[in-house]
């Protein structure tokens, strides 16, 4: 432990299970020196407290709907319940109907795309916008990503969802670069979480990313994942912004 973010207090999104890459950031946060909040809604609300009780300190658990405007309004207050300022905000968010996936990107009826859209990349900025008036100058906005710049086998509307996702971080850096936030992203390799066992053949990238990353990757361990988040959020990087930081083994920079 070196206390990078001793002091800080620090939003985590996403936390379902202590598989989640939120959790590891959760857990590597808290180790840390931050306190940490969590969101949870609905019926996942129950999830994460559970989960909560196997973190450092057993954080709260605030209810956040992203695709609703009324929790999105009522975050500054749910959050002050708690702390007075954010001074970093993990975002964890993604989801997609299972038609968005496997099924290529002709046949998907729009309802199950713009579910797709509003939940994985219409969220990131909202929840920025709900944030923002509790986040002072050199606080850090991170947002889970998953490389972009091809088109997937499977992923299909999700790769397109994260494509928008990437676009928004970097108008996001613009529009909250004045009030001396950063927004970056963290595009993981894959990992077996929740969210991937609804991918159609995850497995294949899982043999492909042993194969072809130069530093190796394993599909079971979030941890250097919520290292880089977690070192986003802290003071080390105070002139980063608009970016995407890979921690995927290297694969992304070679050809496959």
């Amino acid at each position: 432990m070196t206390d990078l973010l001793k002091g800080k207090t620090l939003l985590v999104t996403g936390v379902l299970t202590d598989r989640s890459i939120a959790f590891s950031v959760a857990r590597l946060a808290a180790e840390e020196g931050a306190k940490v909040l969590l969101t949870g809604f609905g019926r996942t609300s129950n999830l994460t407290g559970r989960i909560a009780k196997r973190l450092p300190g057993e954080p709260p658990v605030i209810e956040l709907d992203v695709t609703s405007e009324a929790d999105l309004a009522a975050l500054p207050e749910r959050v002050g319940e708690h702390a007075q300022v954010l001074d970093g905000v993990l975002h964890a968010i993604g989801f997609a109907p299972a038609s968005c996936l496997g099924e290529g990107v002709l046949g998907t009826p729009w309802p199950d795309v713009a579910t797709a859209l509003q939940v994985s990349t219409w969220s990131y900025p909202a929840l920025a916008r709900a944030c923002l008036p509790m986040m002072p100058a050199g606080s850090s906005y991170v947002g889970l990503d998953f490389d972009a710049s091809v088109a997937w086998p499977a992923y299909d509307w999700m790769g397109v969802a994260k494509a928008g996702l990437e676009s928004a971080n970097r108008y996001l850096a613009r529009d909250l670069g004045q009030h001396g936030v950063r927004s970056n992203l963290v595009a993981a390799g894959p990992i077996k979480t929740m969210a991937a066992k609804s991918i159609p053949g995850f497995a294949t990238f899982e043999d492909v990313w042993s194969q072809k990353a130069p530093l190796g990757w394993d599909v079971q361990d979030a941890e250097p994942t919520a290292r880089a988040c977690v070192a986003l959020m802290s003071d080390w990087f105070p002139k980063t912004t608009g970016s995407i930081v890979h921690v995927d083994g290297g694969f992304h920079a070679i050809g496959a």
